[in-house]
């Protein structure tokens, strides 16, 4: 699949990893969708954008929302050949902390917006990806969602991330053997530690820590690098039903 002919639906396509990847495919002469929460972010960034970028406010916990985003780039630009799911949240909380224990409801809500919501935008995407003509790869069209390496490295805090990221991973090889006879694929990005908006709001002393902690680079993970293996996965046939690292040789310690 070329990615100049690429028509995209972001999720969480506002900020972050999302709005790099939204920028790396309208650079490439692509159409974007971009499906996010946040509405003046959403505003700012298609009116930049210009002609070749829309957005629909979408929660990923909601079926019609995310169908209705689905649709809107359709009638917009024609089929979908690639969903990128980078919508999520980030809880840090200790199972025992100052006496009182991790609150249920907030490990549901994490569940539900990283692992229930990358299941809906998944089964969702691949509604509409399955009636696409084949392209000259006898592709139909390209999911990707987004997990952590915390899936594999989760540290003290993270039960509920960490959990939420493990099932997005255990989610990828049984959907791509489903999604195969309609000759859709499906990856998982797992990143490491990425210059986010989130990090951008740490402490100096904190972000340096994270610094200190990485291997080769010698740094955070830049945005831009994360939508160029997007771009990758799409253009890659063989790349189906992997869940690929993108760390730089991190391995996170217990705290």
């Amino acid at each position: 699949m070329k990615a100049e002919k690429i028509n995209a639906v972001i999720t969480g396509g506002a900020s972050g990893l999302g709005e790099a990847t939204v920028r790396k495919i309208i650079d490439l002469g692509g159409t974007v969708t971009i499906s996010d929460f946040h509405e003046d972010r959403c505003i700012n960034l298609s009116d930049e954008l210009g002609k070749n970028c829309v957005y629909c406010i979408t929660d990923v916990t909601n079926e019609e929302s995310i169908n209705k985003a689905l649709l809107k780039s359709i009638s917009n630009f024609g089929p979908i050949n690639l969903v990128v799911n980078c919508a999520g949240i980030g809880v840090t909380n200790k199972i025992l902390s100052k006496e009182e224990l991790h609150s249920t409801k907030i490990f549901e809500k994490v569940i539900n917006v990283n692992l229930n919501g990358s299941f809906n935008v998944s089964k969702l995407a691949f509604s509409k990806m399955k009636d696409n003509p084949l392209d000259k790869s006898e592709c139909r069209g390209v999911i990707i969602n987004t997990a952590s390496i915390a899936a594999f490295d989760g540290q003290i805090g993270q039960a509920a991330y960490s959990a939420s990221k493990g099932g997005v991973v255990a989610l990828t090889l049984p959907l791509a053997r489903e999604f195969a006879r309609y000759n859709i694929r499906i990856c998982t990005i797992a990143p490491g530690l990425f210059e986010t908006p989130m990090m951008a709001g740490l402490p100096e002393k904190a972000y340096q820590s994270l610094v200190e902690s990485t291997v080769f680079p010698k740094r955070l993970g830049k945005p831009e690098e994360y939508a160029q293996l997007v771009i990758s996965v799409f253009e890659n046939n063989m790349l189906n039903g992997e869940v690929i690292r993108l760390d730089g040789s991190l391995r996170m310690a217990p705290k």
